[in-house]
């Protein structure tokens, strides 16, 4: 048996969804049920992250069709939420397994307080040995405040509480380098440990019509991305067969697994990598790049180059190379305007450029977090 890990599972409406509009897979649930119970018993904390509501809310309130304007949504989901976790609790009650549902929203983990809330209830679950079931609070969230799709959520989950796994189980048994249903010389992708290779594979998936169909593939590369970052290993498998879930933690080369970058050694850096949406980007001089990367150096005004954005201080920034590819992420001391006015100048040179003291450095190195090997 494996040591035991904390694993973030989500499954999506493709593996869920029965023949019609809001049915539900019964197999593919129970299946997936006794799957989450199995890894449990062997020890492991478990986090599931399902899709349903608004596809069980149609079907509650005899729709044709999912609805189209956020408003329409939200009531939907309002009324398949409770139905979808009705059906979980009758599956994991018949195998003596208590579980939990946890609502968020964007701003649940963008803000530092509500942030540690949240992490502190999920770790309290999981150690009274409770299966939190999580899903995107649609009733309340706005749409600026939305994660867009339960892939985001899955991953922002996994980083929030600091697990060593996520699988996102989807409607195809991995990646490809095309379509298999189109091309015959599409090769499977065992694993990604380069980080050129995921932006190249997002780019095919950006396409329209192309990326696996319907899969949703760019978003799970984008979730494979943020739990990267933060220390995750993803898993991308098929979800009506949820027992890949056991196959891969026994070694099995099953699925697309993306190799995670070493884990942050503290939450606030979690947080900082995965959570917190940055509204700039800074472009550095190969020294400050280099002294980043390999030093673990905090940023100085001497070494920043361009800025692009408007933010304010304590905001979050994406620091890039000369040719914009991302290496780390921070929390800004200095807004832009302040920033443009001091770039490339010594730290001793800012009183007298600003007109007042502010900090030596713009991104201290406590509140940076590198995200590229």
């Amino acid at each position: 048996m494996s040591s035991a890990r904390t694993l973030v599972i989500k499954i999506g409406t493709s593996s869920l969804a029965g023949p019609g509009l809001g049915q539900f897979s019964l197999s593919t649930v129970a299946n997936l049920v006794e799957t989450l119970c199995t890894l449990r018993s062997q020890g492991h904390q478990v986090v599931l992250v399902s899709s349903g509501a608004v596809g069980i809310g149609c079907r509650r309130l005899r729709l044709g069709e999912r609805p189209k304007t956020l408003a329409m949504k939200q009531a939907v989901a309002a009324v398949g939420q409770g139905r979808l976790m009705r059906i979980y609790d009758d599956l994991f009650s018949a195998l003596n397994q208590p579980i939990a549902q946890v609502l968020l929203t964007r701003s649940d983990l963008a803000q530092r307080s509500r942030y540690v809330n949240s992490y502190r209830t999920f770790r309290q679950l999981l150690k009274l040995g409770v299966i939190p079931i999580v899903n995107e609070n649609d009733t309340v969230a706005v749409e600026e405040l939305k994660f867009g799709d339960n892939d985001t959520l899955s991953a922002l989950v996994a980083s929030l509480i600091g697990a060593d796994w996520l699988f996102l189980l989807t409607d195809v048994d991995r990646l490809y380098s095309a379509d298999p249903r189109h091309n015959p010389n599409a090769e499977p992708i065992h694993f990604i440990d380069n980080p050129e290779t995921l932006r190249t594979l997002k780019a095919v998936a950006g396409g329209q019509g192309s990326a696996w169909g319907t899969g949703g593939m760019l978003t799970k590369l984008e979730a494979a991305q943020i739990a990267a970052a933060a220390g995750v290993r993803t898993v991308i498998t098929e979800g009506r067969q949820p027992g890949n879930i056991l196959k891969v933690l026994q070694g099995e080369a099953v699925g697309t697994q993306f190799a995670p970058l070493p884990k942050p050694s503290r939450g606030r850096k979690r947080w900082i990598a995965s959570s917190l949406p940055p509204v700039g980007r800074l472009y550095l001089d190969e020294g400050a790049a280099q002294a980043i990367l390999r030093g673990g150096k905090s940023l100085l005004a001497a070494g920043i180059t361009e800025i692009k954005g408007q933010f304010q201080p304590q905001e979050a920034v994406q620091l890039c190379t000369r040719e914009g590819q991302e290496i780390a992420r921070g929390i800004v001391n200095y807004s832009d305007q302040d920033l443009k006015r001091i770039l490339g100048r010594r730290s001793e040179e800012i009183p007298s450029i600003l007109g007042y003291v502010g900090a030596d450095t713009v991104v201290h190195r406590d509140n940076l977090v590198i995200v590229a090997p």
